[in-house]
């Protein structure tokens, strides 16, 4: 009789655009058109893509530091109407249906912490089918944005899992920042919206720099 070897994490916790979902240059876009629209400077690809995993008033208000008010939400209607436009022609990383299954079936309890408002995450849910993987999930309107712990912290009070024992799985800073202050481990999705560079400093267990690795390393180790 084979021995059965216990995770060694019982909660994996993922980010959605740019580790789960191939969404990263459709946000970049839409927030470039976004600005267009509104007549304001058009952020590089580096800058709009280093918002990216944060709530969107936050993010906006991270390029835009100097916008009035009262241009706050027009600016977040023209990038929703933008995104809404494209959103469900986005397709998931070529495995991440299978590897999100298949953690599902080990018996590991999943998770998403996330940017996107929940109106956003149930679509997107909807649109790729993943939903019914996950035990729970969190979202930028529902609680602080990252790199606030909040997120993590509301997920492991709800799941009944320890810290030691959650795994945070995200592609940008702001994901592994939210993990250290949540005192969880990290794992580095380095193919996304952030620069492997960028996130080698932020003490994740691993850097995986394609989706494959990624599955490989989760099917292996956690």
């Amino acid at each position: 009789m084979e021995a059965v070897i216990a995770a060694r994490f019982e909660l994996l916790i993922f980010d959605w655009d740019g580790t789960l979902m191939d969404s990263a240059g459709e946000i970049v876009a839409c927030i470039q058109a976004a600005s267009r629209d509104m007549g304001l400077p058009e952020p590089s690809r580096e800058e709009a893509s280093h918002i990216i995993g944060l709530g969107l008033r936050q993010a906006l208000l991270t390029l835009f530091p100097d916008l009035p008010e009262e241009r706050h939400e027009p600016l977040a209607d023209h990038y929703r109407r933008h995104y809404l436009g494209r959103d469900a022609e986005i397709p998931l990383f070529e495995g991440a249906r299978e590897l999100v299954a298949d953690l599902r079936a080990r018996g590991h309890l999943l998770a998403v912490a996330t940017g996107k408002a929940r109106r956003g995450l149930d679509r997107a849910f909807g649109h790729s089918g993943l939903g019914p993987f996950f035990h729970a999930s969190r979202t930028a309107d529902e609680t602080f944005s990252k790199p606030h712990p909040a997120m993590i912290e509301e997920l492991l009070d709800e799941l009944a899992v320890a810290p030691e024992r959650a795994l945070m799985i995200g592609d940008t800073s702001h994901d592994l920042e939210m993990a250290r202050n949540a005192g969880v481990a990290s794992l580095a999705a380095a193919y996304g919206a952030h620069p492997a560079e960028g996130l080698a400093e932020h003490g994740a267990l691993a850097l995986c720099h394609s989706f494959a690795e990624l599955a490989e390393w989760l099917r292996n180790n956690a």
